[in-house]
């Protein structure tokens, strides 16, 4: 277990080749779940928690490791399943999304795999809007559940999408020939919906998809009818998606005569890794980490 991440960064080359690479993990069950390993920066031995008063009741405890106090996240109680009581044979996943860094207690942690993201699907139609997937895939004959991590964090501690009113006051200042609807490609559920608030406080309509594939297709549909920049203001990305990732998606637009001048955010929960170069290489003309509603409006304040 102690070398199953050795490696990780120079794993960064999978990033723009429609590829990721999955840390598999089972929690008290016999179900597969995969995390990114670009969101991983290690796996241990679950160490010893100290219980915290007035704690979010999925918080199994915080832990000390390599100096920074780590919460641990207890993930099938999070998830609506059984909570985990021992935690000697347990694992740690130590992850970072959103700018903060979390643990989550799993029971085991399996392998990581290569995989397109082709392969990569939404999940099924009847799994209702409370499940904690953003995509499944399947290994070994059987089902993957990618989880979304964001909507669990979410839920433990919510996030502000309130925007700073100066901004407010700059983007309403702006030429009405600017206001026109920008197109939203995320698959959580709760980055869309965080996204949504933030750019209807600006006074700005939105298009939501739910990959990078939808996305594109909407665009190409869109520009039948049309100038694409007299319809859209711009698109903004996430990085992870299924059927097609947001550099992917950046590329498409760039070599698309007729979606190439879109001005094109990505908008990621890749806070500690992503590729500079390939950002530029793409041709996004900005990358910002999730979610502060402040940058993404000042990002898009200005693009318009």
């Amino acid at each position: 277990m102690a070398g199953i991440l050795d490696s990780v960064n120079q794993r960064t080359q999978l990033v723009g080749q429609n590829r990721l690479e999955l840390l598999l993990f089972k929690l008290n069950g016999r179900q597969r779940f995969g995390i990114n390993v670009f969101k991983v920066k290690e796996v241990l031995q679950c160490p010893a928690l100290t219980a915290l008063p007035q704690r979010h009741p999925v918080i199994k405890g915080v832990a000390s490791i390599r100096g920074q106090t780590i919460s641990i996240i207890d993930l099938s109680k999070a998830m609506g399943g059984r909570p985990t009581e021992q935690t000697q044979n347990c694992f740690a996943i130590i992850s970072e999304y959103n700018r903060s860094v979390q643990g989550f207690l799993v029971n085991s942690v399996e392998r990581i795999i290569n995989v397109n993201w082709e392969s990569i699907l939404p999940p099924p139609k009847g799994a209702g809007r409370f499940n904690y997937m953003t995509a499944v895939t399947e290994i070994d004959g059987e089902l993957v559940e990618i989880l979304d991590v964001e909507k669990i964090l979410d839920e433990i501690s919510p996030v502000s999408t309130k925007v700073n009113s100066a901004i407010i006051e700059q983007v309403s200042h702006l030429d009405a020939s600017h206001h026109k609807p920008i197109l939203i490609a995320d698959d959580s559920s709760v980055a869309r919906r965080q996204i949504q608030k933030a750019l209807d406080t600006l006074g700005l309509a939105c298009i939501v998809t739910e990959n990078g594939k939808l996305a594109l297709n909407k665009l190409r549909e869109m520009a039948m009818n049309g100038p694409i920049n007299e319809q859209l203001s711009m698109v903004i990305s996430d990085v992870e998606m299924p059927e097609m990732d947001g550099y992917t998606l950046t590329a498409e637009i760039r070599n698309d005569p007729k979606l190439k001048d879109l001005h094109v955010i990505l908008h990621t929960s890749l806070s500690g890794v992503f590729n500079k170069a390939l950002v530029e290489k793409v041709g996004a003309n900005n990358f910002i980490a999730k979610f502060h509603p402040d940058e993404l409006a000042s990002a898009v304040k200005s693009a318009l």
